[in-house]
């Protein structure tokens, strides 16, 4: 062997020697649950909650429209699952049924990066395909919208005609994706 040879493999066993003693490099298997953990809940108020109002596509008596979160959290955090969404006047205040949840659709952990967006699917039936007896049609100002998982919502500003009646389901929602 020669004396380059030996002299290289000695200075990475003693690099790696250094480097496991002053703790910057383990060989120690990591703590169970640590790599399970990953980014945590996004907060809401580290979201901005948006949609696309005026970019909504209908079909048959509904309005299709995208809610918007976006994280300003300056890390990466995870959202899953369905948002809560009802229609609201301008003080805030709930109008009508909340959103119903879409059928079929199973939750899955989306992991946003800092300024990274994801979205669920948010359904408005129109309020004329209901009578105006069992409907009390009224102009929705916007959107109170609660992340999954979340206490705490936000406002969206979106007007909107729905139903004042809680007996008319007008709104319902798909996971975020």
């Amino acid at each position: 062997m020669s004396q380059a040879g030996f002299t290289a493999r000695s200075l990475v066993h003693l690099t790696l020697a250094a480097l496991l003693a002053a703790g910057v490099l383990s060989l120690a298997a990591p703590a169970p649950g640590a790599a399970a953990a990953g980014a945590p809940k996004c907060k809401t108020a580290k979201l901005v909650i948006w949609s696309n109002n005026g970019a909504g596509g209908g079909t048959a008596g509904s309005v299709f429209y995208k809610i918007k979160f976006t994280n300003l959290s300056g890390h990466a955090c995870t959202l899953k699952g369905f948002p809560r969404v009802a229609a609201v006047n301008l003080r805030g205040k709930r109008i009508g049924a909340a959103a119903d949840r879409e059928a079929g659709q199973t939750p899955k952990k989306v992991k946003l990066a800092d300024g990274a967006t994801a979205t669920a699917q948010l359904r408005i039936v129109d309020a004329g395909n209901f009578t105006p007896s069992s409907c009390r049609p009224v102009t929705a100002a916007g959107l109170r919208v609660r992340p999954p998982g979340q206490s705490k919502s936000k406002l969206v500003p979106l007007p909107f005609e729905t139903c004042a009646r809680s007996s008319q389901h007008t709104l319902s929602v798909g996971v975020v994706g």
